[in-house]
């Protein structure tokens, strides 16, 4: 990765409904324009992702999507509401922040929830999109998020016990991240934080598959584990505000854009077979996988990531 590198530029944008939306940019003032993806829903946009790129090459946007990280209100508050925040919402945002910063077009990078936000942007606007890199690849489908939630305990059996038995009992057998998204409305503050850490301590396990993992100290912030737990089941409850396989089924429109996909093999969050899925109906894409990846960066992935943003960079 490159050196540490500090913001040039940065604002709170009013995107409408409330919400204001935090930005910065940063390397090349007259580079090649980048937005940085990130994940979650709800992780916001850290430092690190500024160290993807290289700062002499690219003119590198961050922003945080409504309700987390630096944009306001936060959904750490249960009062906030969230029926203004769907991806819907979260593309507009995006929109709005390119013709505020006067971008033409500009290349998309993201990760996991950032990969599917990513190509939902993409597909919705193909002719602002230079190029796309995206790794921990999800297409947020129904299947994926039934994955997570139920079928990887056969990987994870006590641990995903532990995280159904923290719903009601009359709900262990539907869908969980609804059972969430109620428990963590809840007018009981320590019903609120007892979902929350349950399904934070879940999110723990399931991106812990691979060699190196360290448990994130991020859900050990308060603030920060109650805005992500609402932020992601209220995602995951309502199917990512997108028709079911909508990502696969258009990827075609992704035609001429070129992209890498970079995804672990033991990615047991986000199995390659939708990174897969998705080059072969986007013609000018390559999947690039790393044997000891898991999700996320790290394992040899960042490696791969930075080159893909160099070859893009340095056209």
């Amino acid at each position: 990765m490159y050196p540490p590198i500090e913001p040039y530029a940065h604002g709170m944008l009013d995107v409408g409904d409330g919400q204001r939306v935090y930005w910065e940019t940063c390397g090349n003032p007259d580079g090649r324009p980048a937005l940085v993806v990130h994940g979650g829903p709800g992780s916001g946009a850290t430092p690190g992702w500024r160290r993807m790129f290289d700062p002499a090459a690219y003119r590198v946007v961050l922003f945080d999507q409504r309700g987390c990280g630096r944009s306001t209100p936060h959904a750490s508050d249960p009062a906030v509401d969230l029926s203004v925040n769907t991806t819907p919402h979260l593309l507009a945002d995006m929109e709005l922040l390119r013709t505020h910063l006067g971008i033409d077009r500009w290349l998309l990078h993201g990760a996991s929830w950032g990969s599917s936000l990513a190509l939902a942007y993409a597909q919705r606007h193909p002719d602002r999109v230079t190029a796309a890199v995206l790794f921990s690849v999800v297409a947020n489908t129904r299947r994926e998020i039934e994955w997570v939630t139920r079928d990887m305990g056969r990987i994870f059996p006590a641990e995903w016990a532990r995280f159904r038995d923290g719903v009601p009992e009359a709900d262990r057998d539907g869908d969980l991240s609804a059972a969430y998204a109620r428990l963590l409305a809840d007018p009981d503050p320590e019903v609120r934080d007892r979902a929350a850490r349950d399904w934070c301590a879940w999110e723990d396990v399931h991106v812990s598959l691979a060699g190196g993992y360290r448990p994130s100290p991020r859900y050990a912030d308060p603030v920060f584990r109650m805005g992500f737990a609402r932020l992601v089941t209220h995602y995951f409850a309502n199917r990512g505000f997108m028709p079911d396989r909508s990502l696969l089924r258009d990827a075609g429109k992704l035609a001429g854009i070129p992209g890498v996909l970079v995804q672990g093999r033991l990615d047991v969050s986000g199995p390659p077979d939708i990174a897969w899925q998705l080059t072969q109906a986007w013609p000018d894409a390559r999947l690039e996988i790393v044997e000891t990846g898991g999700h996320g960066t790290g394992h040899g992935m960042t490696e791969i990531v930075v080159a893909a943003l160099d070859e893009f960079g340095h056209r």
